[in-house]
C-alpha cells in the first residue's frame, strides 16, 4: 500500500460514519412501511432516487459524466452487476425488518466487515497489521457464537453480508463518480421498478396513494436510499476496504439495540456475548487506527 493511499484514507472516514449512522436507524423507517410488500418498497426506493440524483448531478455539473457512462461498456457492465447486488440487498433487508428479523439483519452487517477483509485480500492486495488481525479474530469469534444461535435465519445474514460486500468492491474498482454511478444503477433498475409499481397498483397492494403518511414515506425513500449510498461510495473510494468494513459496525450495533429494546426481539445470553465481543474488536481496531494516525502525523 502506498504512502499516498495511507494519507488519503482519513478523508473518507466522515462519509463512512455518516452513512452507517443513517443505516443504523433505517429499520425505524422500514418498520413504518411493514404493511407494504418489500418488492413494492424497493421499487419506490429506486424510482424516487432518480429525480433526486438528477437534480444533484445538475447542481454539480455531472450530467455529462452520467451520459458518458452509457457509452463505456466496461463501466456499464460493472454498474449493472452492482445494481443487481444492491437491489437484492435492499429486498432481503426490508423483508427481514418487516418480518421481525432485525437481529438477523444486524448479524448480516456484523458479518460484512469480515467479508470486506476477505475481498480486500483476494482482489485488492490489502494486508492487515497485527492489531487489525487481532480485531478480525475477536469479531470472528463473536459472529461464530451468534451463528450458532441463529441457524434458522442464517441465510438472511449471509445474503446481506455477501451482496453488500461485493457491491462495495465493484464500486471501489469502477472509476466513476459517486453520484453518476448511483444514478446509473437506479436507471438500470428503473424498468423493473416501474413494472413492479404498476403490478402492485393494479393489485391494490402497493401502498402508494393509500394514505398521506404511506405515500410520504415512500417518496422519502429516495432520500433514504441516495444519501447514505452516496456517502458510502465516496468513503469506499477514499479508504482501505478493511478499514471501511470495521466502521460498518456502527450500523448493525444500532440495529441490534433497536431490535432488542425498541421492537422486543429476544436477546439470549449467546447474542449478548456476541455483541460484547464485536465491540471489543472495534476497540482494538480503533486503537490501531489511532496509533497509525499518530505515527503518520509524526
Amino acid at each position: 500500500m502506498t504512502e499516498k493511499s495511507e494519507t488519503a484514507r482519513p478523508n473518507g472516514l466522515p462519509y463512512a460514519i455518516s452513512a452507517y449512522l443513517i443505516w443504523g436507524f433505517v429499520p425505524v423507517y422500514f418498520k413504518l412501511l411493514s404493511h407494504v410488500p418489500p418488492i413494492a418498497v424497493v421499487a419506490q426506493r429506486i424510482l424516487w432516487s432518480i429525480p433526486l440524483l438528477l437534480v444533484i448531478m445538475a447542481l454539480r455539473k455531472q450530467l455529462s459524466e452520467y451520459a458518458a457512462i452509457f457509452r463505456h461498456r466496461a463501466h456499464l457492465r460493472n454498474l449493472l452487476a452492482s445494481a443487481t447486488l444492491i437491489a437484492i440487498n435492499w429486498l432481503i433487508y426490508i423483508w427481514a425488518v418487516s418480518t421481525d428479523h432485525i437481529l438477523a439483519a444486524s448479524l448480516g452487517y456484523y458479518l460484512n466487515p469480515l467479508v470486506n477483509v476477505l475481498l480486500g485480500r483476494l482482489f485488492l492486495g490489502e494486508r492487515l497489521r497485527p492489531l487489525q488481525m487481532a480485531a478480525v479474530a475477536v469479531a470472528a469469534i463473536g459472529v461464530a457464537i451468534l451463528i450458532g444461535d441463529a441457524l434458522d435465519t442464517l441465510w438472511v445474514s449471509v445474503s446481506l453480508a455477501s451482496s453488500f460486500g461485493f457491491y462495495g468492491l465493484i464500486r471501489k474498482i469502477t472509476p466513476v463518480g459517486s453520484v453518476p454511478g448511483l444514478a446509473i444503477e437506479t436507471t438500470l433498475l428503473a424498468p423493473l421498478a416501474l413494472g413492479a409499481v404498476f403490478w402492485y397498483a393494479q393489485a391494490g397492494t402497493g401502498g402508494f396513494g393509500d394514505d398521506l403518511t404511506t405515500s410520504g414515506l415512500l417518496i422519502l425513500a429516495g432520500v433514504i436510499t441516495a444519501v447514505p449510498l452516496l456517502m458510502f461510495a465516496t468513503a469506499a473510494r477514499r479508504m482501505s476496504y478493511a478499514s471501511l468494513g470495521f466502521v460498518q459496525y456502527i450500523a448493525p450495533s444500532i440495529a441490534f439495540l433497536l431490535g432488542v429494546y425498541a421492537y422486543g426481539e429476544p436477546l439470549s445470553t449467546t447474542k449478548l456475548a456476541c455483541f460484547i465481543l464485536i465491540w471489543v474488536s472495534i476497540a482494538i481496531f480503533c486503537a490501531d487506527a489511532i496509533k497509525t494516525y499518530r505515527a503518520a502525523k509524526a
